[in-house]
Order: structure tokens, then C-alpha cells, then sequence
């Protein structure tokens, strides 16, 4: 019996550690609206589990580095940041800077992003990246590569229709 429930003591803490060393692969994401990202993000902060970026997170995709802790992300050798400012559709159809949700946006971000995005002139139109040695300086680089790959990858948002771009009031990033 004492075999028995030592077997049964080592499963649950063997799992319960696979549980909190859960990765979130983030890749190929190009953004939308940033009250999606914001709830997203919001979840998987709460979730506990690290977030692997490993490839392009761009556009509201970035709102991760605000919203989840310093210590829970990485990045691997493939990660790019892409930043630009906030934007709503204006008549038309036409893309127009919305200067407050570029400000919220920028706001979202830690510190040294601000500083980087700052020494770049900020948040435009013109979308920026940072990636390489410069963004591995700012964010741990995951153990392996091949580690990254293996994790749960969070998709990208369903396109939303036109229509439905034009009636929500939230800005797009």
C-alpha cells in the first residue's frame, strides 16, 4: 500500500510541475484589435503560463510584453517585435493615426520598449522592429529553440468581417 501511494504522490507532483513549466508559443501573429489582445492577455496572465515568442508578434500582438510578467517571457533566436501606432478606419475606409489609443498603447508597454520605441522616433504609421541580440538584451532568450516549438501556440484572432471593423469602437493596432 505505502508503494502504492508513493507511485501516486510522484505522478501528481511530476504532473503539477508539467503544469506550471506550460509554454504559450506566440508566432506569425500580425495583430488586430487591441481589446481582443488586451482579454487574450489577460487570460493567459492568469493562466501562469510563460509565453514563447518565437517568430512574428506584431502590430497588438505586442500588448504581451505589458500584460504578462517580465520573468514569464521569452524569446527565441526567430522572435520579432513589430510596433506602429493605433489606427481606426476613417471615411472611406481610409487608415487614420488615433492618437489616444497610440498613447494607451505606448502606456501598456515596460519601460525599456517605451525607451526603444522613443529612439525611434515613437509610435507612427511606419511599423518598427526589434529583434536579434537588441531584443534578446531586454528578454530572456528561450533555453532551445527546438523547446519553443514544441509549445501550445496561441492563434491569432479570426479576421473580423469589414463590416464588423467599421461598427466596434476599438481601435485596431
Amino acid at each position: 500500500m505505502k508503494i502504492v501511494t508513493g507511485l501516486l504522490a510522484a505522478v501528481l507532483l511530476l504532473a503539477a510541475m508539467g503544469a506550471s513549466h506550460a509554454a504559450v508559443r506566440i508566432a506569425d501573429d500580425r495583430g488586430g484589435r487591441i481589446g481582443t489582445y488586451v482579454d487574450r492577455y489577460q487570460d493567459l496572465r492568469s493562466s501562469g503560463e510563460t509565453v514563447v515568442i518565437d517568430g512574428l508578434c506584431a502590430s497588438a500582438c505586442t500588448i504581451v510584453l505589458g500584460a504578462i510578467p517580465h520573468d514569464r517571457i521569452c524569446v527565441t533566436s526567430h522572435a520579432t517585435l513589430g510596433f506602429h501606432a493605433a489606427w481606426d478606419f476613417g471615411s472611406g475606409g481610409r487608415a487614420i493615426t488615433n492618437p489616444e489609443a497610440t498613447q494607451m498603447l505606448y502606456s501598456m508597454y515596460p519601460t525599456q520598449i517605451r525607451r526603444w520605441i522613443a529612439r525611434r522616433g515613437g509610435l507612427t504609421p511606419r511599423m518598427i522592429f526589434l529583434r536579434g541580440r537588441e531584443l534578446q538584451t531586454m528578454y530572456r532568450p528561450c533555453y532551445m529553440d527546438a523547446q519553443a516549438a514544441s509549445g501550445r501556440a496561441v492563434p491569432a484572432p479570426a479576421p473580423a468581417t469589414p463590416a464588423a471593423l467599421r461598427s466596434n469602437s476599438l481601435s485596431r493596432y
